[in-house]
């Protein structure tokens, strides 16, 4: 079936990666994909983005429509069997295959999402944790001082902090400019953001100003829910700063506007 074809970006001896893109970066933020694409076949891998991938089920799951998700989970959980890893630019989404699907399936379908969720990485940390990756042989790339806001999900599910950082000052030369409260959240928080926004206006707030208090040109992440929430505060507000995800500063791909600027 078409829907089932696989696209294979780079042939090689590497170990099999599926890029598990997301949605918001297919809708909002291509370059995240094709940045992560880069990263991962500079560091030797096999890159495949299943075509057949939808979302992850997480919306849903936020507001507890738990069994609607088990269909699409199981979909989803099959589609990614044949790889050897899993990668995806999204601590939240990554956080689902991981922790939510083997909590939602049972029987046969509970052993088969934690087989998936086993080889399954977010991109900083499978690149500093699993392949090691090393900057390409070039001068490292000029940035502006950077702070970086480590999200929920990335943070408190799967223990992402010290890679991106170390990523940071190995392709880019740079060390991050830590804002006070790094790890307190955002107030995006998926339909929290929505359900109470007055609240989440205030944490974003405080999150844009500890980030701007810092000196830092650019504010950086994994998360791109944090990041588009980030930057339509800082554009409202009139803040210098820009918002980007992780694999745009380490592919040096800043031509492009910042999230939340340009058209």
């Amino acid at each position: 079936m078409e829907s089932e074809a696989l696209h294979t970006t780079a042939p090689g001896g590497g170990p099999a990666v599926y890029l598990f893109v997301t949605c918001l970066a297919d809708l909002l933020r291509p370059s995240v994909a094709f940045n992560s694409i880069k990263l991962l076949e500079d560091a030797g891998c096999r890159v495949t983005v299943p075509l057949q991938q939808t979302c992850c089920g997480q919306p849903a799951y936020n507001t507890g429509d738990y069994k609607s998700i088990i269909p699409l989970a199981r979909q989803v959980v099959a589609m990614l069997e044949p790889a050897d890893y899993v990668v995806l630019p999204s601590g939240s989404c990554a956080g689902m295959i991981c922790h939510h699907y083997p909590a939602l399936l049972k029987d046969e379908w509970h052993e088969r999402a934690l087989q998936v969720a086993a080889k399954t990485f977010e991109i900083t940390t499978f690149l500093s944790d699993i392949v090691k990756a090393k900057r390409p042989e070039r001068p490292p790339i000029p940035l502006p001082p950077i702070t970086y806001h480590d999200s929920c999900a990335g943070l408190r599910e799967l223990g992402i902090k010290e890679q991106p950082r170390q990523l940071l000052q190995e392709f880019c030369d740079t060390q991050v400019s830590e804002l006070q409260q790094s790890e307190v959240c955002c107030g995006f928080g998926g339909t929290f953001c929505a359900k109470m926004p007055e609240i989440s206006g205030k944490m974003v707030q405080d999150k844009l100003h500890n980030a701007a208090a810092t000196g830092a040109g650019i504010l950086a992440g994994g998360d791109l829910g944090c990041l588009l929430n980030i930057a339509g505060r800082a554009r409202r507000e009139g803040v210098a700063i820009e918002v980007r995800h992780i694999t745009e500063l380490l592919c040096g791909d800043l031509d492009g506007p910042a999230i939340g600027e340009g058209e």
